[in-house]
């Protein structure tokens, strides 16, 4: 019976232990029942005080274990939270949200009504906020989703995010982990684990929601600001996604467009970067060199994937 059926909220962290905090103090008020809720904290590798940040909600119902995975990565982090959950249903959640008490009960409400299985995600709305200001140079990046205003399915073209994401169980003893090949590993910032397992749901014949109602604030602080964090972020980025072409097979035609394309952009951005700079336009110089720099991120993984190289 859905009334029985238990969650398991897993957060996994990486030298965060202010924010994650913050974190903790809404994910253990929630007006879910106490008793069919858990929290894990994935601590990959924290240098900082991350373990007793855990520890400060002791008190906390539900309390918050703590599991060190020394694999880095945040897919490794992730499937050591699958291998870990008590629960039917694995809410993954990002060290750095600010949720509201009703957070968990929207976002899985979905899946507790589905008994036919015929869901194999959920994901919530991912709000960012900026504690530190947003530089307006950086602004046409982040945005709400804002993929419907009900809960319901999503188009093939929509994919939620895994700072918000509510799975099954079930769903990884049917389709697999995460794959490790995507995502952050450490300060590389790669992405697209989360995106990879759904496209591999959606082929299954799955369907993947959304529910707006259980929004998140993504906090993004001063660091993520930077032109050398956006420069950073773009090329990890560029190179995730040829990776995760790749591993589908097939992707010679993939590659030589991308690689055409790229190599006719990326100096064009620095032109127009160039332009920008004599016009003394310095937030469209930043973004066409981040444009610039995203280009250089296919270039150098397509050359790696060519000769055999992750």
């Amino acid at each position: 019976m859905a009334s029985e059926i238990r969650i398991t909220v897993a957060i996994p962290t990486y030298n965060r232990a202010g924010l994650l905090r913050q974190t903790l103090a809404g994910v253990t008020r929630q007006d879910f029942p106490a008793d069919r809720c858990e929290v894990i904290v994935i601590d990959n590798n924290s240098r900082d005080d991350t373990r007793d940040a855990v520890a400060a909600f002791a008190a906390a119902r539900p309390t918050p274990r703590h599991v060190l995975e020394t694999r880095q990565g945040l897919d490794h982090a992730r499937n050591r939270a699958i291998a870990e959950a008590r629960g039917e249903i694995i809410v993954f959640a990002d060290d750095d949200i600010l949720v509201e008490s009703g957070w968990l009960r929207e976002l899985t409400a979905p899946l507790l009504a589905d008994t036919a299985r015929r869901i194999g995600a959920v994901g919530g709305e991912v709000i960012p906020v900026f504690p530190d200001g947003l530089p307006p140079w950086i602004a046409e990046w982040h945005a709400p989703l804002a993929f419907r205003t009900d809960a319901g399915p999503l188009t093939p073209l929509q994919t939620p995010m895994g700072a918000n994401l509510a799975i099954p169980k079930w769903v990884f003893a049917a389709h697999g982990s995460f794959s490790t090949t995507l995502d952050r590993q450490g300060k590389a910032l790669f992405s697209g684990g989360d995106g990879e397992m759904i496209r591999r749901l959606r082929v299954a014949g799955l369907e993947i929601w959304f529910a707006p109602a259980a929004r998140v604030l993504h906090q993004l602080p001063a660091a993520r600001m930077t032109f050398r964090h956006a420069s950073r972020h773009a090329f990890d980025s560029a190179r995730s996604r040829v990776v995760d072409r790749v591993s589908q097979g097939g992707a010679s035609g993939y590659l030589a467009s991308r690689f055409l394309g790229n190599i006719f952009k990326a100096p064009g951005f620095m032109v127009l970067a160039l332009l920008s700079l004599v016009a003394l336009r310095t937030g469209d110089t930043k973004k066409s060199l981040v444009r610039a720099w995203r280009s250089c991120g296919y270039l150098y993984q397509i050359l790696r994937s060519a000769l055999g190289q992750v």
